[in-house]
C-alpha cells in the first residue's frame, strides 16, 4: 500500500509543560529537520493548518515538527475539555489532504546598513564559527535535541561568548516550568562536563 493511502491517526502525548499537549502523526507532516514555531495567527499566513488551529480561542502557541504538532493552550481551560475535540479537528483536516505548511516562516532582521532582510526563522543552528561551536552542536545533537523533540520541543544553538553558551528553545520547551531545571541540570551539566574549558554556563534567550 502506497504511504499516501495510510489515512492520518493522531495520538496524544504529555510534555513537561503542563500547558502543552503533542499530537502526534503516524506520518510525516513536514520533512525531517524542518519545524516552525507560531505565537498567533498573524505568523502563519502560509500554515494553513496553523491558522485554522488558532481559530480555537483557547490555543495559545503552535509548534510544527516532522511528525507532530504541539500546541500550548490559555489556562483558563483544562486540557480534558479541549484535547479530543483538537484531536479529532487536526486528523479530519490531514485525511482531508489538506495543506500543513506551504511556506516556513521568516522574520526580519536588520543588517549594518540600516536595511532589513528576510530570512528563515531560526528553527536550526546558527552556523558555528570555530571547532568549540561545531562541538557544541554535535552534542545538543546527538544528546539533547532527541530528548527535547520527544517533550514536543525544540532546541537550537544561537551563540558561545566567554564561555555563555546561548540557546533557544522553542515548542513545549518555551515556558515550560521545568525548562530551567532542564536547561541547567540536564544541558549546562552535559555541556561542562563534556568542554570543561569552554563551557563555564549555559542560558536561554527569551522568544
Amino acid at each position: 500500500m502506497n504511504v499516501n493511502e495510510i489515512p492520518y491517526i493522531i495520538y496524544l502525548e504529555a510534555t513537561p509543560n503542563p500547558s502543552s499537549l503533542k499530537f502526534v502523526a503516524n506520518k510525516l507532516l513536514l520533512v525531517s529537520g524542518a519545524s516552525a514555531d507560531y505565537e498567533s495567527s498573524a505568523e502563519a499566513s502560509d500554515a494553513p493548518i496553523v491558522m485554522e488551529l488558532f481559530k480555537f480561542p483557547f490555543v495559545k502557541r503552535v509548534f510544527v515538527a516532522s511528525n507532530f504538532i504541539s500546541i500550548t493552550k490559555h489556562d483558563s481551560i483544562e486540557w480534558e475539555e479541549i484535547q479530543n475535540e483538537l484531536r479529532t479537528f487536526i486528523t479530519n483536516y490531514l485525511n482531508k489532504g489538506n495543506p500543513v505548511i506551504n511556506k516556513l516562516p521568516q522574520r526580519e532582521v536588520a543588517k549594518d546598513s540600516g536595511f532589513k532582510e528576510k530570512v528563515k526563522v531560526n528553527t536550526q543552528h546558527v552556523a558555528p564559527a570555530n571547532d568549540i561551536e561545531n562541538k557544541i552542536i554535535e552534542v545538543l545533537e546527538q544528546y539533547i535535541r532527541p530528548a527535547v523533540e520527544q517533550d514536543g520541543g525544540l532546541i537550537t544553538f544561537k551563540s558561545l561568548k566567554d564561555g555563555v553558551v546561548t540557546v533557544q528553545m522553542r515548542g513545549s520547551c518555551s515556558g515550560c516550568p521545568s525548562s530551567t531545571m532542564t536547561l541547567k541540570a540536564g544541558i549546562e551539566a552535559l555541556l561542562k562536563r563534556l568542554l570543561p574549558d569552554d563551557v563555564k554556563e549555559v542560558v536561554s534567550e527569551a522568544l
